[in-house]
């Protein structure tokens, strides 16, 4: 296996000679890549170690975008002011960076006008068609539809 660690020439070692390298510093042989031909393994402080990668995991999850989903939900008979008016807030939601989820929600017996629902969402795409694009078309789930609508990439 080949060894890399500090005060110590790489090199290719037998595994009980480089455990015996780690021994006599009082650290620890660290595989690193065990798919590398020969593997390579570190001589190094394991809880050092341990720590080292906690920490890069933390550093790799704080800059990792954290995606919001506003939801606007909208009844079959949505009139025209609110239905500007929801349009207004998507729009700002989008500018934000977050993605918009816009639901219609079918009370009752109001199930019957499912295609005035999907109307309404394909109406409300076109709206925010220069601020962002539909991830997802208008898919009906028991008594509501929706659909997903994410920022384009350049309006941040």
């Amino acid at each position: 296996m080949r060894v890399v660690g500090e005060d110590i020439k790489v090199d290719v070692y037998p595994i009980q000679q480089a455990i015996k390298l780690a021994q006599d510093q009082g650290l620890d042989l660290v595989e690193i890549s065990p798919n590398a031909d020969p593997p390579v393994c570190k001589i190094v402080d394991y809880s050092k170690f341990k720590y080292e990668q906690k920490k890069k995991q933390k550093e790799i999850k704080a800059k990792a975008l954290k995606v919001v989903l506003k939801e606007i939900r909208f009844g079959p008979n949505t009139d025209e002011h609110d239905f500007n008016f929801k349009l207004k807030h998507a729009e700002n939601f989008l500018k934000e960076g977050a993605k918009v989820k816009a639901t219609v929600f079918f009370p009752g017996r109001s199930i019957v006008y499912k295609e005035r629902g999907e109307i309404l969402l394909l109406k409300f795409a076109q709206g925010l068609e220069e601020f962002g694009k539909v991830e997802q078309l208008p898919k009906l789930e028991g008594k509501r539809m929706g659909m997903i609508i994410m920022p384009k990439a350049g309006k941040k």
